[in-house]
């Protein structure tokens, strides 16, 4: 996540704080001039740092924090209020017209993923919102423009209307808005032209494309990656366009986390929006309270159960408790189990949500995600009686088991370990659980 290095940080300044019984104003100014190091090294906007550290000291240094019992819990819980009102307080969702379609134009430069973003956040409506979109290919500039948002498009299963051979992006908005209104299409996002940097033809245009359709966003795509430069892009397209919010790209890069900080409070509008991935469904709604709640490395829980959520088909999840309980799981389940986390993000993903977890101690544990799809070759590689009955591997059919995957027999010994380890675990919990007492869902411990 892009706030890795920042969380780190923050949290070895916070460490001088928690052996200490009493504070005194010294102590906190001392910590907050190291925090205040900390968020300009992560490219911070130099006026929201100055605004954050002088909120956070003047309430650390009151009474009630320095005569606390606990007074290191006390700042960090100032410290997570002050960084959540930075970030917009509340997430801020889409505004939806009262009569239909629901016009978003999107907008940014070249390179900040603007067109995989728009068809990802139709993609999004389409899947969690039961909404009818329809992506217009207002980019007439860039060569082969159309043809990525159709490729993207049909990942996500959202069409796209687009008119070959025509240079009047306006003309091109007015018709798709037309449309969606005749085809039944509730929303339609506007994948606009982007620049190598902010001109004034490019302005002018997008001014002409607004004043014709009329959004009800404006949404730029910003790249985090790109630290301070996000920041003033954000800065530039307001003042010109009077952008509604933010979608902020490569929150999973090794960025330092300044851009996703300072954009709110530069520009008054709200990040609504973060790409986490490459894949067309790693976009999430924003949720400052949940992202300053992963700087402080305090975990996303709830960001993991609606990934679960979405991921898992309750019918099956009750049918697979079912087969464990009667010892009836095999490996073909095990495999569903392992393309379902998968599905959620991965090992690393899943993990820096948790609480407490730190994703330098993954790395030095060499979480190998790549394991997830070397399960998949080698339980594939089985016949169907032998995903069944694992008993039946012997020597022999490890060796084949082994060159038809590409792998080796450790590797196929260890995975049956794994599962073995599962299946005793379950008849463990399921012995437990007897007696009259109420059997709660087992949940697979991977």
């Amino acid at each position: 996540m892009a706030f890795e290095s920042l969380s780190e940080r923050l949290s070895a300044a916070f460490k001088k704080l928690r052996g200490k019984g009493k504070l005194t104003e010294a102590d906190v100014k001392e910590v907050m001039r190291e925090v205040r190091l900390v968020l300009l090294g992560a490219d911070v906007n130099i006026k929201v740092v100055k605004a954050f550290v002088s909120a956070v000291t003047e309430r650390a240094t009151g009474a009630e924090v320095l005569e606390s019992l606990t007074p290191a819990q006390q700042v960090i819980k100032i410290v997570n209020e002050e960084l959540i009102a930075l970030m917009g307080s509340e997430s801020a969702k889409l505004k939806i017209a009262s009569a239909p379609p629901t016009v978003v134009m999107m907008v940014g430069l070249q390179g900040s993923g603007k067109t995989t973003n728009t068809a990802k956040l139709a993609g999004l409506y389409a899947k969690q919102q039961n909404k009818r979109p329809l992506l217009a290919a207002c980019d007439v500039y860039r060569p082969a423009a159309i043809d990525q948002l159709k490729v993207v498009g049909e990942g996500v299963g959202v069409p796209v209307y687009s008119e070959e051979g025509n240079s009047d992006v306006v003309a091109i908005a007015q018709h798709a808005v037309s449309h969606a209104r005749q085809h039944g299409n509730d929303m339609v996002f506007l994948d606009t032209a982007g620049r190598l940097h902010v001109d004034e033809t490019l302005m002018e245009e997008l001014r002409r494309l607004k004043e014709a359709v009329e959004p009800i966003e404006i949404l730029l795509v910003v790249d985090a990656m790109t630290g301070q430069d996000a920041v003033n892009v954000a800065k530039s397209f307001d003042e010109l366009l009077d952008i509604t919010g933010v979608v902020m790209t490569k929150m999973d890069g090794d960025t330092r986390g300044g851009a996703a900080l300072s954009v709110k409070y530069v520009t008054g509008k709200p990040i609504k929006f973060i790409g986490t991935g490459e894949k067309l469904g790693d976009i999430e709604v924003f949720h400052p309270d949940r992202m300053a709640s992963r700087i402080l490395g305090m975990g996303d829980v709830l960001t993991f159960i609606e990934k679960a959520q979405q991921t898992f088909d309750l019918k099956k999840a009750e049918e697979m408790e079912k087969k464990l309980r009667q010892q009836k799981f095999d490996l073909n389940d095990f495999l569903v189990q392992m393309q379902q986390m998968k599905q959620m993000g991965g090992i690393e993903q899943i993990a820096s949500m948790m609480p407490g977890v730190n994703s330098s101690a993954l790395k030095d544990a060499e979480v190998d995600e790549k394991a997830l799809s070397r399960i998949e070759a080698i339980i594939t590689s089985m016949t169907p009686r032998e995903r069944a009955h694992p008993e039946l591997l012997n020597a022999s059919r490890k060796r084949r088991i082994a060159a038809g995957s590409g792998t080796k027999v450790e590797d196929v010994n260890k995975l049956l370990k794994q599962f073995n380890q599962v299946v005793t675990l379950t008849r463990q919990l399921g012995g437990m659980t007897k007696g009259g007492k109420r059997r709660g869902a087992l949940r697979l411990p991977f």
